[in-house]
């Protein structure tokens, strides 16, 4: 994996050229006419933050931090930087209502909403999808009464992995005794995985383990971006820290950290570290160690290390959108060409910027339409392939994809682990439920 040279946000901004090329390329600009634009709220507008008492345009609160802008500047400048640390700014110099920003923190707190609601999950989800509850926090706190909820998992992935990590172990240990010391990785399993779809986390650990792989799950918490998103940087660094202090020993050991978010890997790798200007050589090395799983799974392609004789057949077309926050990676399509493998696979690429969600950011009430608007090339893509299930690397992106099309959308290491022999869960056992078995 290769990091760009570290370049302060700040300094970054000397290199815009005013071409308008980013204003073209943002989603928000295109929908929202309060949203002047990536060139005006980041780098033309950072210039007069340069101040011993900033005051950024309010108007940066519409970014919705997609990194469009950064991908399409000629000059690399670091545009949804710029904007993240102004809304920071926004929420330190108290310029966010207490109401506003106990809405912000309800929404990017994950894992505190996830520890409360899943141990009560079916109790959860009927008051979450209710529509007088969602009126009433619409009302009184600013979520959007629309947005799209998912319901919580019965069962959570680190509870499931207790039972099979033990047998794992076991297993690995008999291997090793045979034969040499088995290979190990460090699952980021995320929040996402945790608390709502634990299937994800299942499929990635049949992968690893049918490629010889022994998985070791460390303690970790949140990867601090929904509180980012939110300018709650002091909040987001305590959770940054506490991963790097649970993930550094693997990294010093030489043991890759996989994880199946492509927000929660691009926040270890890059933007917390950015953001946070934490560039200490434990958070460095921890960086430097993270790869997304298909990334991952690329490079052992490449060294011919991938297991790709066992995969078998799964007939189906597919949508498949690769989420802002991947293309942010800088990496390519690495889970096209890992789909690519499987027989009888095939795979319809999209090319919308963005679905709109941008993880908090369309849950609020001023932000819903906009996040829809911008999601509808997607959902009118994902509706012309007609598929049982579209495949999207985010969660966040599948959730809205579901919500704006009411298709259902899958990781593609369902489709991979489902090509190893593992059972599909969920939509993707109705999909292929529906074809006919053929092994």
């Amino acid at each position: 994996m290769i990091h760009p040279p570290h370049l302060p946000v700040e300094r970054s901004l000397d290199q815009c050229i005013k071409c308008n090329i980013c204003v073209s390329a943002c989603p928000v600009a295109a929908v929202e006419d309060q949203f002047p634009g990536p060139k005006y709220a980041g780098p033309q507008a950072s210039r007069f933050r340069q101040t011993e008492q900033p005051t950024p345009d309010r108007s940066v609160d519409y970014c919705s931090g997609c990194r469009v802008c950064n991908m399409a500047c000629p000059n690399g400048v670091k545009i949804a930087e710029m904007n993240a640390r102004a809304r920071h700014h926004i929420v330190s110099q108290g310029k966010v209502s207490l109401l506003l920003r106990l809405r912000n923190n309800l929404i990017a707190r994950t894992e505190l909403l996830g520890e409360l609601a899943q141990p009560i999950a079916p109790i959860s989800n009927i008051l979450l999808s209710n529509p007088l509850v969602r009126r009433i926090t619409e009302g009184l706190l600013g979520i959007a009464k629309n947005a799209y909820f998912p319901p919580f998992a019965r069962q959570r992935f680190s509870r499931w992995w207790k039972l099979h990590g033990d047998r794992s172990s076991a297993s690995a240990g008999r291997a090793s005794q045979e034969n040499s010391a088995p290979k190990k990785v460090v699952f980021f399993h995320g929040c996402a995985t945790e608390y709502y779809e634990p299937r994800v986390g299942r499929a990635a650990i049949h992968v690893l383990e049918a490629n010889g792989f022994e998985v070791v799950i460390p303690p970790q918490n949140c990867c601090g971006l929904p509180l980012l998103s939110n300018g709650e940087f002091a909040a987001a660094r305590r959770f940054h820290e506490n991963n790097v202090r649970n993930l550094a020993p693997y990294a010093r050991q030489g043991i890759p950290i996989i994880g199946t978010s492509t927000s929660c890997t691009l926040t270890l790798k890059e933007e917390a570290p950015e953001l946070l200007d934490m560039h200490d050589a434990d958070t460095r090395l921890v960086a430097e160690s993270t790869y997304d799983f298909n990334e991952f799974l690329l490079h052992l392609l490449d060294n011919g290390d991938l297991d790709t004789r066992s995969l078998g057949p799964i007939p189906l077309q597919l949508a498949y959108h690769q989420p802002c926050q991947y293309r942010a990676h800088r990496i390519g399509s690495p889970a096209l060409e890992i789909m690519e493998l499987i027989p009888e696979l095939e795979i319809i690429e999209g090319h919308a910027d963005c679905c709109g969600i941008a993880g908090t950011y369309g849950y609020k009430k001023k932000k819903y339409a906009i996040s829809m608007s911008v999601g509808q090339p997607l959902f009118d893509f994902i509706l012309d392939v007609g598929g049982p299930v579209a495949v999207c690397d985010s969660e966040t992106c599948r959730w809205q994809i579901f919500h704006g099309t009411g298709t259902p959308s899958i990781h593609p290491v369902e489709l991979l682990a489902a090509a190893y022999g593992s059972t599909p869960e969920g939509e993707l056992a109705k999909a292929l439920g529906e074809i006919p078995a053929t092994r």
